[in-house]
């Protein structure tokens, strides 16, 4: 089983970016992850969800939980450490979707 580091690297870069937005259905900003420290794995993870899915649902989130590896577990035992990781269960068990905006640096 690959490491988070390890899944990152297999991801295309984030150098471009400067933030993605998801919405809800309504068309709400429910979140922002931005390029910076302590955000930007969370960043290229969700920026290839989006890539691949087209949105955030089920799938996705199963398919980011398994590239979030040993963190996906560590989020599981300790609610709100990982929030982004928390949006991703959440989404799994609740069948909501989200959309996102990707957003490149000026």
């Amino acid at each position: 089983m690959s490491t988070f580091a390890e899944n990152l690297k297999s991801l295309p870069s984030i150098a471009d970016l400067e933030r993605i937005e998801l919405t809800d259905a309504s068309g709400n900003i429910v979140a922002t992850i931005e390029n910076k420290p302590g955000q930007a794995g969370s960043l290229a993870l969700y920026r290839h969800l989006l890539d691949h899915h087209g949105c955030i649902d089920a799938a996705a989130a199963g398919a980011g939980l398994s590239l979030y590896a040993e963190h996906t577990e560590d989020a599981t035992r300790n609610p709100g450490r990982h929030p982004n990781i928390d949006r991703l269960l959440a989404i799994a068990a609740a069948g909501a979707v989200l959309t996102g905006k990707v957003v490149d640096k000026a």
